[in-house]
Formats: C-alpha cells, structure tokens, sequence
C-alpha cells in the first residue's frame, strides 16, 4: 500500500506518517498544502491519499477542493479526507462527485491506527466509508420529510453500517446473525429507498448518498 499524507501542521503530519509507516505502510511523500499534493499524486500514482479538509492558503475547504481534483484526474487512487469538525455536507459533497474510493473520517480516527488502516484499504478497493460519528448524527436527525421513515429500525441500523463501509459478511458479525438475514435487510432497504442498480453506481452506495442527503 503506497499513501501520500497531506496535513499542513508538520507535527500532525509527521505523526501520522509514523503510524503508518510502523503498520507497514509505505509513505511514498507527505506534503502541506493542496498543490503540492497534486504535484505529488501526479509524479508518484499513490495508491491512496490522506488529506486534511482546512489546508493553506484559506484553511477552509482546500483539501477537499483536492480530493474532488484527485479523483477526477486519477480515479484509481483512493482518498481518504480528514476533518476536525462533524460535516455531512461535506461527506456528501466528496462522495457525489465520484461515489466510488472514497471516505470522510474525523480526525481524531488518526489515532486509531487499525480503523484508519481499515478505511485505506476500503477506498483502495472502491468502497465508500463514512465516520461511524457522522453516520450515528444523521440516523438520529429529525426530519420533516425523511426518506428513511419506512425503514425498520434494524434496516435503519443495518444502512448505518453500510456508511461505514462495512460489507454484509462484516454487519452479519456485528449483529450476530447470518449472511442470509443481512442479505434480506439489504434488499427490503434497496426497494423501500427505491434504488436501482446502475453500470455506473452500486445500490450501497446509492444508499449511503440517500442517507447523507436526508
């Protein structure tokens, strides 16, 4: 697994390149800002980025700015953003402009060196993973309008697990029940949200965009 690490505080950084590089990660360039984690995507071809949301020079969106630019010019590279704040917004804005190879993580998941390891690998597979503590916010938000009223409250728990990335054989073991029940709940939710598979989409994640967008 090759990953470029970009975080403008060079402490943060330098921690996190650390933690990865004794988990066997091969950091192959950690930078500070979002040009030149463009320029080091382009000479290196990671196989996965780790980006902070607030970088130079406003601190305010310009990583997530790169992780769009990323995707659309290398779409086989798996991204990773991190952010200090709880924004769904932006979790939905990464995932609609390539749904597929991507995940919003909380920062403070740096320090869970297993679950980050857990996510890069996801993205580098083209999966999709939302923090749990997101996830966790938007399935107890009230809405006026909410797509997600007809699911039961096992489905609803089930979708929560799918936003974090985690496949039917993973959310079988977390509610201790089989494949088999796992595979009925996905479906009831795939028709209950009306969601059709596409060559371009997959259902789960259609799934995990209905959630984001409620």
């Amino acid at each position: 697994m090759r990953v470029i690490v970009a975080e403008d505080v060079m402490l943060t950084r330098e921690g996190i390149v650390r933690l990865l590089a004794d988990a066997g990660v091969a950091v192959v360039a950690g930078v500070g800002d979002g040009d030149a984690l463009l320029a080091a995507v382009a000479i290196h071809r990671p196989d996965a980025v780790l980006v902070d949301i607030r970088m130079p020079p406003t601190h305010t969106d310009e990583g997530l700015v790169a992780a769009g630019l990323i995707r659309t010019a290398f779409p086989g590279t798996g991204v990773v953003v991190l952010s200090q704040y709880v924004e769904p917004a932006w979790a939905l804005q990464l995932i609609e402009q390539n749904p597929e190879g991507v995940a919003y993580l909380l920062k403070e998941r740096v320090m869970d060196s297993a679950g980050l390891l857990d996510a890069l690998r996801r993205v580098i597979d083209g999966e999709t993973v939302v923090d749990p503590t997101i996830v966790a916010r938007l399935l107890g938000r009230k809405r006026r309008h909410d797509p997600l009223a007809t699911l039961t409250d096992r489905e609803r728990e089930v979708l929560g697990l799918v936003a974090e990335g985690l496949s039917n054989r993973a959310i079988a073991t977390r509610l201790v029940v089989t494949d088999r029940t796992v595979e009925t709940h996905m479906t009831a939710i795939f028709g209950k949200l009306g969601l059709e598979e596409t060559p371009d989409v997959h259902r789960r994640v259609l799934a995990v965009l209905t959630l984001l967008r409620a």
